[in-house]
């Protein structure tokens, strides 16, 4: 008889409880939450002007216009035309037109398929000229 009771006892303690580790894993799972670091994406504020097909007025402030093209290369618009100049540049090119145009604002014109660290450092550098506004004016590849 009493192998019969040893069997019966083992076939009972074959059984595994599964509580004790649920409680591990749910205690772990609350803990990889608690000590997780979400990470907030950041975003460029942008402030791009509506669409508007009516010419300027003619008493209107002047602009200062920085062109940024497909290939990374910065151009910026005066009045001896167009010409090219370095990222490290940007600044001092934008201080000195603002010397002349105190109310102009900083347009930067920006290729879609410019990296936008060119762009960034533009509007810094635009920002830290001291510009009134600093605009994105998005143009698409042709």
């Amino acid at each position: 008889m009493s192998r019969r009771k040893k069997s019966r006892n083992s076939e009972e303690s074959n059984e595994i409880d599964l509580t004790p580790m649920l409680d591990v894993v749910f205690i772990m799972l609350i803990f990889f939450i608690v000590t997780a670091s979400f990470v907030k994406e950041v975003g460029l504020d942008v402030n791009v002007p509506e669409e508007n097909d009516e010419p300027p007025p003619p008493n209107a402030d002047p602009n200062i216009l920085v062109q940024i093209t497909a290939d990374n290369q910065i151009w910026v618009f005066g009045e001896n035309g167009r010409r090219r100049i370095d990222e490290s540049s940007v600044r001092s090119n934008i201080t000195q037109m603002r010397a002349e145009l105190p109310k102009a604002s900083v347009i930067i014109q920006a290729n879609n398929k410019a990296d936008a660290g060119v762009y960034v450092a533009v509007a810094d550098a635009a920002k830290a000229a001291k510009a009134p506004a600093v605009v994105l004016v998005p143009v698409e590849d042709n």
